[in-house]
């Protein structure tokens, strides 16, 4: 870390990176893992990093990054694509036209995202449920964005605020918080949250910015080649058995001591990885020979997946080395100097959080970095409200999600926007979470103290 620059300096080299990041890939079209790469040189080199930490901060960046997310896109893709072509999407979105109509089928879309989202990563969620949302579009004749933004929406809601998310988890045990009250207290402001930012802010931004269906998720969609369609009920259970699995794994954790045996294989079937394994293994089943696929015809699914999913990684990757590097530039310690005196705690945890998230690009990072600069905050504050000041940090962390930041590009990809059209809808609905978030959970404190 470079010690020779002042914290406005290092944030005005970051700030420069980032502007820099935007006009190489929007105005001068640049593609955006190069243009990555370059940023992360750039910071690396202008913060006076040693040039040997530069590259080798980038990557480790990439190398964590993908580490998991690699997995975790191929095997969301492969199920996905299952999803698709056993007809389980059209399955699934005709119900759901049939019991809802078609003009509440965000709402539908974004109360399954959200209780989805309690229990799976971001990307999972995403690759999980991005086929229905496109075979709901398609079916219904509905704006992609109309759809896929509640979808994401109900899923990063529940990651930014929701047990037993890592962000979240962290600021617990740093703070000292209760995790059963902290439960409690997310899904409280977390569903008024996914509501306001989800449908009625997607109804606001998707006539705004029109959107052919394209990307990772329109991959998913094309005719079905089943012979036979699954069951209503079969392509349900496949879908949510990720779900499920991870779900024991944590209900294993909160229940039986460590070192039990039934809670090490629960761990074991139920890490995110493991669990989407069996599911795919299952659809080869549910999705697959019974409905008439042979295994020539899975084997060709499976490989075709390869490489809608290279670039996407490719670029995720390149967002995790990018937000290393700035975090080793100094700029994390840089922002843990702009706390301000008289400010509530909860708010001050909230504008921390922010700041670091739209400096590193991590959500996940911006909460454990901002708990640990507000254990001072909270020792010196013992009446603050615990529970609440993990969901406000865990609100600020999703504040304006931009190009340093891996589910940004995720986002991109899968729906198939460019730069511009992913800044006007899915930073405007992280935005939007951030800040009704913090609205209901200032609300809540206040009620809170009257009893």
């Amino acid at each position: 870390m470079a010690a020779v620059f002042t914290p406005n300096e290092l944030l005005l080299i970051a700030l420069g990176s980032i502007v820099g990041l935007v006009l190489l890939i929007a105005r001068f079209k640049c593609n955006a893992f190069v243009a990555l790469v370059c940023a992360s040189l750039f910071v690396g080199v202008a913060s006076r990093m040693e040039m040997s930490r530069v590259v080798a901060s980038f990557q480790e960046g990439v190398g964590n990054t993908l580490g998991f997310l690699a997995m975790i896109v191929a095997l969301g893709t492969i199920l996905g694509k299952m999803l698709a072509e056993s007809g389980a999407a059209e399955v699934i979105a005709n119900r759901m036209v049939g019991l809802l109509g078609r003009e509440r089928l965000d709402y539908a879309v974004m109360l399954v995202s959200f209780l989805v989202g309690i229990s799976v990563f971001f990307g999972v969620g995403v690759v999980l449920l991005g086929p229905v949302a496109f075979m709901l579009a398609r079916q219904t004749g509905t704006p992609i964005l109309r759809l896929a933004l509640p979808m994401a929406a109900g899923l990063s809601t529940a990651h930014g605020l929701i047990p037993p998310h890592p962000g979240p988890m962290v600021a617990i045990g740093k703070i000292g918080a209760d995790t059963g009250k902290t439960i409690l207290w997310s899904v409280l402001v977390g569903a008024p949250t996914a509501l306001i930012t989800g449908p009625l802010l997607a109804r606001w931004v998707s006539p705004r910015v029109p959107l052919q269906m394209g990307g990772l998720g329109a991959e998913a969609i094309a005719e079905p080649a089943a012979k036979r369609r699954p069951g209503f009920g079969i392509c349900i259970f496949t879908m949510l058995l990720p779900v499920l699995l991870m779900l024991v794994a944590t209900v294993a954790d909160l229940t039986l001591p460590a070192g039990h045996g039934v809670r090490q294989w629960a761990d074991l079937v139920g890490s995110p990885v493991v669990a989407l394994l069996v599911a795919v293994l299952f659809s080869f089943w549910s999705f697959g020979t019974r409905c008439g696929l042979n295994g020539g015809q899975i084997l060709k699914f499976t490989d075709q997946c390869v490489a809608p999913a290279a670039n996407i990684l490719l670029v995720i990757g390149a967002g995790g080395g990018f937000s290393k590097v700035l975090a080793e530039s100094g700029v994390g310690s840089a922002i843990s100097q702009l706390g301000g005196a008289g400010i509530s705690p909860l708010l001050l945890g909230w504008l921390m959080a922010g700041v670091l998230r739209i400096a590193v690009g991590s959500a996940t990072v911006a909460i454990t970095m901002t708990a640990g600069l507000m254990v001072p905050v909270v020792q010196a504050n013992p009446g603050v409200n615990r529970e609440l000041l993990v969901l406000a940090m865990g609100a600020g962390s999703l504040i304006l999600s931009h190009v340093n930041d891996s589910g940004f590009w995720f986002v991109k990809e899968y729906l198939g926007m460019d730069v511009g059209q992913t800044l006007r809808t899915w930073t405007v609905v992280e935005t939007g979470i951030a800040v009704v978030a913090i609205g209901i959970i200032l609300v809540a404190d206040r009620v809170a103290l009257l009893f």
